[in-house]
């Protein structure tokens, strides 16, 4: 109940993206590349600031039955949210003034799915997004890095009427209390998403699962170092 899936992060798996990383959280694998480009969006031009954005999908087989490619029928409001959520959660662990006037694009394709896909994503994308910096400050095109802190998130829930970690696709769905938990390595809350699913919680509870939560990103922040280090 208190332990995380395996972890692995397999790093630079893309021959061609500044910064790359396969992720897999138990049977949940992602895709993460990131991608530098000397340009920001047209609302950040001469401001001297960098930009950190994400895209989010998921491959046809990634779940038990095959699903329409969305890049056919446009991108569904979950799709929208996660990335959404990915590239906010980024952005608050980097330092965009000493990132410099330049756009690093994260994209988490979902490879295979047993839950927490959005979790494994934020996790994975800060890998990538660290490779990229590292290959901007050996070039000596950043001064100073940029990304001081992991970031990483983790999924807690109530199942069966207990706290659980790192929830997989089967206690996920049945589970009454549902909870992502986006934080820095030191701790430090970027954002939490919680909701009832079918039962309410009290403080107690959710106290727990914050809990849980700083014990399973601070594994996960210790096996981004690792990869990185590697």
């Amino acid at each position: 109940m208190d332990e995380m899936r395996p972890i692995k992060i397999e790093t630079n798996v893309s021959r061609h993206a500044e910064g790359s990383c396969l992720i897999k959280c138990g049977d949940t694998h992602v895709l993460c590349t990131a991608s530098l480009e000397e340009r920001v969006p047209p609302f950040l031009k001469n401001s001297g600031l960098g930009w950190v954005t994400a895209e989010y999908g998921m491959l046809p087989r990634a779940t038990h039955s095959r699903m329409r490619r969305e890049a056919k029928n446009g991108q569904s409001g979950r799709t929208q949210e996660i990335q959404r959520l990915i590239g906010r959660s980024l952005r608050a662990g980097v330092d965009r003034v000493a990132l410099g006037e330049r756009q690093i694009s994260l994209d988490c394709d979902v490879l295979q799915a047993d839950g927490g896909t959005r979790c494994a994503s934020i996790t994975g994308a800060w890998v990538a997004l660290k490779l990229a910096v590292q290959k901007l400050m050996k070039a000596g095109d950043v001064l100073s890095d940029p990304l001081l802190d992991p970031v990483s998130a983790v999924s807690c829930g109530i199942f069966g009427g207990q706290p659980v970690l790192d929830l997989d696709y089967p206690e996920d769905s049945e589970a009454g209390v549902d909870g992502n938990f986006v934080m820095l390595g030191s701790k430090k809350l970027i954002e939490v998403q919680m909701s009832a699913e079918g039962s309410t919680f009290t403080r107690d509870q959710m106290d727990a699962l914050m809990d849980l939560a700083e014990k399973g990103n601070a594994e996960l922040a210790a096996a981004q170092l690792d990869a990185i280090a590697t």
